[in-house]
């Protein structure tokens, strides 16, 4: 197609357009021509760029859109009522525990309170390279102390092996039937071991409970972990138990029989000592066909990092010990997808495949498939600014952080509003940190790119939160309507009756 326009020829062939100047000399028409080279490597460029990204979308989606679903799930089913009457059964309470003398009374304090029979409860503490009075306050808190000091191998999997260990020599094999698993900084709801002591009752011989927070309200770090964990409480775990599907163990609060640990000779042993143990736990007994389950009447709470420095440390331990979960167990995770157990004789059911894929979805492709649209975006934006198209680099960059954030926020807007009266801050700080939970999450992406090629190892985040449960349900009461929920008798988000 050739147009004549004022003194100038245009020719337009494959929607680029030639200029031949007659009178006007060359340097124009040069410089309209460049012009037009440029607009097309940009159009290039951004077409590639937005394909690729649609692409890792697509690839998201079929990843991750079954999440959305067990939203529905928790919004819609009715969780399933016990099955059998409880029955008594005898505890052993292993609290792994580095210079947490500031909190650790309290945990002890809440156990000793529980309604269920106290001589069916024994705590243990394992007092892992102390140099403070951990030891000493939790033995005159009524505890069974063991201490271990070994630099070399570092981590709860260690202190839980030398606790176990301890235990095989001094108890007999069958003096416990199940073992819970806290942190130091965790405060227990009264009715928290006989809600669970139901679930046990049941027959799951691995569950997990319903995690709160202490502190909610310190600032965004803290709000941002707290309602990641309500959202894992009600929205994962919840859905997969009405599903039947199995659960996450994650970091504490969660009981395991002592079958599922034993070893050849019969003795609970610990053999998980990865940079996530529990998650290694988890996978290694869901690619062994068990259904871990969830009690959302137990209810305990625990306190978050509130500095950057310490969120980033744990956040990086959590992320690189997802990718040593995924190396070790990757391979058994990916055959249990197929329908194959290790031997490869047994074939699963179809609850226990998407089992597996539900836990290989948790440790592994979020963190690569993020990493790809992050290194992908700020390539191409840095390509744009070379060319001089600042607008199409913002919008490379703008684009999918503005879409992961309005997922994220939607997210953390339903579990904010379905477990109001579980959040306990001030009403003002629960509608502040729904806007500023997007943030803290979209701060996983340098923390994933760093683990994946950096060596980490495991730190101990320090404790210092001392409140009583009356105090955490007493921040932001005010707000609340339901001024029964202050009682130590009822649990802070007021379960429904399973029976």
């Amino acid at each position: 197609m050739i147009l004549y326009i004022r003194q100038h020829t245009y020719y337009i062939k494959n929607g680029i357009i030639d200029v031949e100047a007659q009178g006007f000399g060359n340097n124009t028409a040069q410089r309209r021509m460049n012009k037009g080279n440029g607009n097309r490597l940009t159009t290039d460029i951004m077409v590639t760029m937005y394909i690729i990204n649609a692409c890792i979308g697509i690839m998201f989606l079929l990843c991750y859109a079954y999440q959305l679903f067990y939203i529905g799930v928790s919004l819609v089913k009715k969780k399933k009522p016990h099955t059998h009457d409880p029955v008594p059964h005898k505890f052993a309470v292993m609290i792994s525990a580095r210079n947490e003398q500031s909190v650790i009374g309290g945990l002890i304090d809440s156990i000793k309170k529980q309604d269920y029979p106290s001589e069916l409860i024994t705590v243990f503490v394992i007092a892992d390279n102390c140099d403070d009075n951990t030891a000493e306050i939790a033995r005159k808190a009524g505890a069974v102390v063991y201490e271990r000091q070994d630099k070399s191998k570092i981590g709860k999997g260690y202190a839980l092996e030398f606790l176990l260990d301890n235990l095989k020599r001094d108890y007999p094999r069958d003096a416990f039937d199940a073992y819970f698993v806290f942190d130091a900084d965790n405060i227990l709801m009264p009715n928290y071991i006989t809600e669970m002591n139901k679930t046990y009752s049941d027959g799951y011989k691995a569950f997990t409970s319903y995690r709160n927070s202490k502190n909610y309200g310190d600032n965004w770090i803290s709000a941002g972990y707290s309602l990641w964990f309500l959202r894992e409480a009600k929205y994962l775990n919840n859905s997969r138990m009405i599903l039947g599907t199995s659960c996450a163990i994650s970091g504490t609060g969660f009981m395991i029989d002592r079958s599922l640990l034993e070893g050849e000779d019969g003795y609970a042993t610990w053999k998980y000592f990865l940079l996530t143990e529990d998650i290694e736990f988890t996978t290694s007994k869901i690619i062994d066909g068990e259904i871990i389950g969830y009690c959302d009447g137990a209810v305990f709470y625990d306190e978050q990092p509130v500095t950057f420095k310490q969120s980033w440390d744990q956040r990086m331990r959590w992320a690189k010990g997802f990718l040593q979960v995924f190396k070790n167990y990757g391979r058994n995770l990916i055959r249990g997808l197929f329908g194959k157990k290790k031997t490869g004789k047994e074939r699963r059911t179809n609850k226990s495949r998407f089992s597996c894929f539900d836990v290989t979805m948790t440790i592994m492709p979020a963190m690569i498939l993020t990493g790809a649209v992050a290194v992908t975006d700020v390539v191409g934006s840095i390509v744009m600014l070379c060319l001089g198209e600042f607008r199409h680099a913002l919008d490379l960059i703008a684009m999918p952080t503005i879409n992961a954030s309005f997922i994220v926020f939607i997210v953390g807007l339903i579990t904010t509003i379905t477990e109001w009266k579980s959040i306990h801050t001030k009403t003002y700080k629960k509608i502040l940190y729904t806007f500023t939970f997007p943030f803290f999450m979209l701060t996983y992406i340098p923390i994933a790119m760093t683990a994946i090629f950096k060596k980490v190892e495991w730190k101990p985040i320090s404790h210092s939160k001392v409140v009583t449960l009356d105090e955490i349900h007493a921040e932001g009461a005010d707000n609340d309507t339901d001024s029964a929920s202050l009682s130590l008798g009822m649990s802070a988000k007021a379960p429904e009756n399973n029976e």
